[in-house]
């Protein structure tokens, strides 16, 4: 910032001179604007053209002190402005441009705001399901990490709105808040709900105060780290088995128990309103249906095979690897 001012400041001494020499010429040997603002610019570059009048000897010397105090501008400009490019600073402005152009041609995206623990655990899964998602965060320390990975990044506070608008939200598909602090994550559903009407939210809290806090500001999903954790723990004393099963089904890519999510609307159109039986996942796939998620949000369990497929309901499917990849192939 300090160099920039610098460099405003050589612009402004050139401009400065450019004005001192027109008003000169023209008050007092009485050029005319044009006729004083040539002969001011051939004497600030010294081109050697011919004066437009002969000069007296005042004004041989205000040429002269013209002529020194453009070198003088001239080397200050050239010192601040090898400054500047030495210092980055162009580099960085042409990079940040860059990757903003990246950012402004993404839709259906994910914007996670903060790469902590939690928003770096969000963006390595994203990044598994190769799900475009950008990082908004003020740590300059792990923008070099979000370029190693290839994830655009908007350097700001998510709590602002110009940091979530230059992040997109208005065509983003989700937004993950994933802050330290309850009262941050809960100005940002805020703001992004506002934004953006349609897109899901995920806030994470700390403080169960907080949960109903944010579902009224907005949030779809509120998610308590400390709280998971510790029910975790308790689980592997109660029921060991069971938690050692479940955490063999995965919903990534590389493990050998899957779940996927499968929206109706994207079934062909002749399933719509046909049944699960219809469906015949077992027999076309070999996975199974362990769970159908209403149009109003409510699950069900193990559905019935007569359970209807209507329009914005999902299905909850179950599968080896091989069985999951049959069943994208397939649907």
């Amino acid at each position: 910032m300090f160099i920039k001012s610098k460099l405003y400041r050589a612009v402004l001494l050139l401009w400065v001179i450019i004005a001192i020499g027109v008003f000169g010429y023209t008050v007092f040997w009485d050029y005319s604007f044009v006729d004083a603002l040539y002969m001011t610019i051939i004497t600030m570059t010294t081109v050697g053209f011919s004066e437009v009048h002969s000069l007296d000897g005042n004004g041989k010397l205000f040429t002269i002190g013209l002529i020194v105090f453009s070198i003088s501008s001239y080397g200050y400009a050239v010192t601040v402005l090898s400054e500047y490019l030495a210092s980055g600073v162009i580099f960085e402005q042409f990079k940040r441009k860059r990757v903003q152009q990246r950012i402004d041609k993404l839709v259906g995206h994910t914007v996670v705001c903060g790469y902590g623990r939690n928003g770096k655990q969000a963006v390595a899964k994203l990044r598994e399901f190769n799900m475009p998602c950008l990082v908004i965060d003020k740590d300059p320390v792990v923008f070099k990490e979000l370029e190693a990975l290839g994830v655009p990044y908007v350097e700001g506070n998510a709590i602002e709105d110009e940091s979530l608008l230059r992040a997109g939200i208005s065509k983003a598909k989700s937004l993950i808040a994933a802050l330290p602090s309850d009262a941050d994550n809960l100005f940002i559903v805020l703001s992004a709900r506002q934004i953006n009407k349609d897109f899901t939210i995920i806030s994470r809290a700390s403080n169960e105060t907080s949960v109903s806090k944010l579902r009224i500001a907005g949030a779809t999903n509120i998610i308590m780290p400390d709280k998971l954790g510790g029910d975790h723990m308790a689980s592997l004393v109660v029921t060991p088995d069971l938690v050692e099963f479940v955490q063999r089904l995965t919903i990534s890519e590389e493990g050998s128990t899957n779940l996927e999510e499968i929206a109706i609307n994207d079934l062909p159109s002749q399933y719509l309103n046909k049944t699960i039986r219809d469906l015949d996942l077992r027999r076309q796939t070999g996975c199974s249906v362990i769970g159908f998620k209403k149009a109003n949000q409510e699950y069900i369990i193990n559905p019935e095979a007569s359970t209807v497929l209507e329009p914005d309901t999902y299905l909850i499917v179950l599968g080896r690897l091989k069985q999951i990849q049959k069943l994208q192939e397939l649907y």
